[in-house]
């Protein structure tokens, strides 16, 4: 690539611009037009150097949101594109068909572990899940030993990490769980050692019966009678406490 070079020759009025090509070019533009148009460029860059820095700073402002704003939206587009992708991904791997060899039985019976709240005397929340203990039947709240069994069942899980190895779920929504302690010790059982909790052989097979003192379902005649579906007699006790309620 040739270089041009340029020298201004004040001859008379032009200028002269010789080139390395040896070419002459001779530019018809009098001196005193150059002159003129050279004041006009320096006024206007002097009118261009006042202006409002404020004004300037601000467009460049809106040039980099701007920018920003682009960027994210590309930004944008790819996650979406890689969201679409992995649900589409998702939807593939539902609607692969069975496959026996690599196939897994679902856990229909869970096993929780943790430190247990106690509701009553046969009633437990383990890792914010409600639990039912297997086999037996404890006093409500209202009825009598009611409270004694919710302070004998908090005794018992006191410090420890209750396991809860849940089998159904009741009429009441709450898990059925066989429930033992650190040691190994079954709940169930111990509630019924205690005399605060009566088998209840419907759900149980009886295994707890051989544990259950004697004259204890006299004692716990309230809890009986739910199991021999005498509930005419839970509504005969309720009413009297209702009057006895109403008197104080």
């Amino acid at each position: 690539e040739a270089a041009v070079h340029r020298s201004c020759l004040d001859v008379k009025n032009f200028i002269w611009c010789r080139c390395s090509h040896q070419t002459d070019i001779i530019l018809d533009i009098p001196w005193s037009s150059l002159t003129s148009f050279s004041r006009g460029a320096v006024l206007a860059f002097n009118n261009l150097t006042r202006l409002d820095y404020l004004e300037v700073a601000f467009v460049l402002f809106l040039l980099i949101v701007f920018l920003y704003v682009l960027s994210t939206l590309r930004t944008d587009s790819k996650s979406t594109r890689s969201d679409r992708r992995v649900r589409l991904e998702r939807v593939t791997a539902k609607r692969q068909p069975f496959d026996a060899k690599s196939a897994r039985s679902s856990p229909t019976n869970p096993v929780l572990h943790g430190s247990a709240y106690v509701v009553d005397g046969d009633t437990l929340v383990i890792l914010k899940t409600q639990i039912r203990l297997f086999g037996v039947d404890a006093p409500e709240m209202n009825h009598p030993y009611g409270r004694n069994a919710k302070w004998a069942l908090v005794s018992l899980c006191k410090g420890e990490k209750v396991k809860a190895e849940v089998i159904a779920e009741d009429a009441h929504g709450r898990a059925v769980a066989r429930c033992y302690l650190q040691d190994g010790r079954d709940l169930s059982a111990e509630m019924v050692k205690l005399g605060l909790a009566i088998d209840w052989p419907k759900f149980s097979g009886g295994v707890y019966s051989p544990l259950e003192m004697p004259g204890i379902r006299k004692k716990l005649w309230l809890a009986d009678a739910r199991q021999k579906g005498r509930m005419h007699v839970w509504e005969q006790f309720e009413a009297g406490q209702n009057a006895r309620a109403a008197k104080e």
